[in-house]
């Protein structure tokens, strides 16, 4: 059995090795001239950890991250207001794994054979019998996954009518910075606004910012994330000290109206392709990796696409409207309504935090 996977991201190569891993001949059509990742982390939660554990890379992605729990969120001051119960996250779903998108993508990447590879080739359409129509020509599979991200041109090409992707109302900065010394990862919130850090396994961290702004309000880089959170606790004014002004990477975040399948004849959407969601759940590259994971075990099984659309459209269009419900809190501006919501988090016991992440945290391969 032949597939073709369009789209050399995590998603793509995830949905790749677990093919291959079933016997599947696998091609990966990827339009950049290399199999490449932007700079920039990645929080790895115990569901996607089973996920690898499933595709066997588990050990060494874990080799190449760090592991901690979740810490939870302050105030642009510093105060706490929700501090998670790390001993119990742990018990209950594990540890996270705190990763660099690049070093997850070059594991991925190592595990699939060379020649399945095949870089610089622009795909500009695939029909539900098989066919794939890209800048070499034409090619025919059994099975076509649209990896392709959340300006899918699988998605386009299936499912025309297909809504397009929303942009949410805030933008987004990420950057990794020079090494420095902080003890553990952290997310503020404040008006309109927020800032996470995590460390990352060689001393350097990585940084997330989001900001209420138009779509495609101009960038401002590094000055304007000085400008917004300089004033902001430490150790966020060091990171942003440390940080490249020429490693910041801008993005107005979008997310997909849920689709009414992920399947159409020989044709499968998996990653953001299928659930583009905001990364307020931290579960965009976790819900990919168990795409993959159920793809294979499907396929092999015999039971086929639909099986794939049953298990997975539910969960993930479940865990983009979660995502999306704790975005719109995160980001309100009003400072009556920022006020309320601080004191609310205050006031929940640290197990909230734990319980609430069950129906995300509990899959298992």
């Amino acid at each position: 059995m032949r597939a073709i996977i369009i789209g050399g991201g995590i998603a793509g190569l995830a949905c790749a090795l677990a093919l291959t891993r079933r016997g599947w001949q696998v091609e990966v059509l990827e339009r950049a001239p290399e199999f490449t990742e932007a700079g920039a982390g990645l929080s790895l939660w115990p569901n996607a950890l089973r996920a690898l554990d499933a595709l066997g890379l588990g050990g060494d992605v874990r080799s190449r991250a760090v592991l901690e729990g979740q810490v939870g969120i302050r105030d642009a001051a510093g105060r706490w207001l929700s501090r998670a119960d790390t001993a119990e996250l742990q018990r209950r779903y594990g540890l996270t794994a705190m990763i660099h998108r690049a070093d997850l993508l070059g594991v991925l990447r190592a595990a699939i054979p060379d020649q399945a590879l095949r870089p610089g080739v622009t795909v500009t359409g695939a029909r539900p019998d098989g066919t794939v129509v890209h800048s070499g020509g034409q090619s025919r599979a059994d099975l076509i996954v649209g990896a392709d991200g959340v300006y899918s041109v699988t998605r386009q090409s299936v499912w025309p009518a297909a809504p397009a992707p929303r942009y949410v109302g805030y933008t987004s900065w990420r950057v990794v910075t020079a090494p420095v010394q902080v003890e553990e990862s952290s997310e503020s919130w404040g008006c309109g606004q927020r800032f996470g850090y995590v460390p990352l396994p060689d001393g350097r961290v990585y940084c997330f910012a989001t900001a209420n702004a138009p779509e495609g309000a101009p960038d401002g880089g590094l000055a304007e994330l000085s400008r917004r959170f300089g004033g902001w606790h430490d150790p966020i004014p060091a990171l942003l000290d440390a940080a490249d002004p020429g490693n910041v990477l801008h993005h107005d975040l979008y997310e997909l109206p849920p689709l009414s399948t992920y399947f159409s004849g020989q044709v499968v959407l998996a990653g953001d392709a299928a659930h583009a969601m905001t990364p307020n759940l931290g579960q965009g590259a976790c819900q990919a990796l168990e795409d993959a994971v159920v793809l294979g075990e499907v396929m092999a099984s015999g039971a086929g696409l639909s099986a794939y659309d049953r298990q997975r459209r539910p969960r993930t269009q479940m865990i983009t409207r979660r995502s999306r419900r704790i975005g719109a809190a995160a980001q309100w501006a009003s400072p009556a309504a920022v006020t309320l919501r601080n004191t609310a988090l205050r006031l929940l016991p640290a197990s909230t935090f734990a319980r609430s992440l069950a129906p995300v945290l509990d899959w298992a391969a």
